[in-house]
């Protein structure tokens, strides 16, 4: 075990760095996406880092050494670097420019964009041309770029409120985890079982999304991996000693992989509710509350774990609070990525259950309208 420590170490650190970076990626292709093909787009991404996350034991096997590996993961991070050198073949996303004043620099990409499609920006359609004669007049002012911060979140009156739940619920399918590992694997676990385990539950979680999210809403199915996660930790936390084998089993991964839906389905609908001007902070935001509640896995196995179960008590209660939270955010599918703060606070919360319209959508006159009374009666 002394031995596997550093490869441990050093695939868990790699994994988390690979997240990161994969999920910054996805958000630069998210906006690049319309509304449906966004989500194909970030499970791809998602399944893209479950693959790697799957070869980094291998890798660590080939090496056999700690320092050959670390040489080996420098390289391939420094391979990485070209993109930033040659924005061709990694560009900025236009939609960032655009909202952050920079129009010059987005009219460049969007050029490129036509011509790697065989499309010329000079002769086009009536639509493309006038795309681009509204890209000339803003380049025309040379407007000053206008960068902004996370901290604005606090002068919104929403869109901190859905950051507020979005983080809430990654820290808790973050942190849960260790619960249903312990129910899982009573005893001390090895480092490769719970491993293999949360990256083959990660790819069921992604394909799971990939089926469901399109079909029932983005709300709708963090609304319902929510409600499996707490129905499965209470389960879990009140007759665990009672359940026979398999059942114990069975809510142990099941649990996990509604902690896996949840962690995913948090960061792509951050991802859709952010503000273009702020996409990738508040992403970050989200994603490292998750990584936070990732850091509660350790203390299960620190003095003879005796307090895990008022850690697993926790964080049960806070998965059911996350549950009724999650009814208080808008739903995404469909909609286009808000550009400013001001229009991700117009994202509004929608009824769950759409039932048939009414059909007087008139709103009544205000009865110190005058002749308001005699206008309605001629209407009826």
């Amino acid at each position: 075990m002394a031995g596997r420590c550093p490869w441990s170490r050093w695939t868990t650190s790699w994994a988390g760095c690979w997240a990161v970076s994969s999920w910054a990626w996805a958000v630069t292709g998210l906006e690049l996406c319309d509304p449906p093909n966004r989500l194909a787009f970030s499970m791809g991404a998602g399944l893209f880092s479950v693959v790697g996350t799957l070869l980094l034991p291998g890798l660590a096997l080939l090496a056999q050494d700690w320092q050959l590996l670390q040489g080996l993961s420098a390289l391939a991070t420094g391979l990485l670097l070209l993109f930033w050198g040659f924005p061709a073949m990694f560009p900025e996303s236009p939609c960032w420019l655009l909202a952050t004043g920079q129009p010059a620099r987005a009219r460049r990409i969007l050029w490129h964009f036509a011509k790697a499609s065989g499309v010329d920006p000079e002769n086009s359609t009536e639509e493309e041309s006038s795309l681009a004669m509204e890209l000339d007049v803003l380049c025309a002012g040379h407007p000053q770029p206008r960068h902004h911060s996370v901290l604005e979140l606090r002068h919104t009156h929403v869109t901190w409120r859905n950051a507020l739940i979005l983080g809430f619920s990654s820290l808790i399918s973050g942190g849960i985890r260790a619960s249903f590992l312990h129910s899982l694997v009573p005893s001390e676990p090895s480092f490769y079982w719970p491993y293999f385990l949360a990256a083959g539950l990660e790819a069921a979680a992604t394909v799971f999304l990939l089926l469901t999210a399109d079909l029932w809403g983005r709300r709708s199915v963090l609304l319902l991996s929510t409600l499996v996660l707490v129905l499965a930790s209470q389960l879990l936390l009140a007759g665990a000693q009672y359940l026979p084998s398999w059942m114990v089993l069975f809510l142990s991964v099941l649990g996990l992989l509604a902690s896996q839906t949840v962690s995913a389905l948090s960061s792509l609908f951050s991802a859709e509710i952010f503000p273009t001007v702020i996409r990738g902070a508040g992403l970050g935001l989200v994603l490292g509350a998750g990584f936070l509640g990732q850091a509660a896995v350790p203390l299960t196995t620190m003095h003879g774990r005796h307090g895990f179960f008022l850690q697993h008590v926790l964080f049960a209660s806070f998965a059911l609070l996350a549950l009724l939270c999650v009814l208080l955010l808008p739903e995404s599918r469909g909609r286009t990525l808000p550009q400013s703060l001001q229009e991700a606070d117009r994202l509004c919360r929608s009824p769950l259950l759409r039932g048939c319209p009414r059909q007087d959508l008139l709103p009544l006159l205000p009865a110190s309208l005058p002749g308001a009374g005699t206008q309605l009666a001629q209407e009826g």
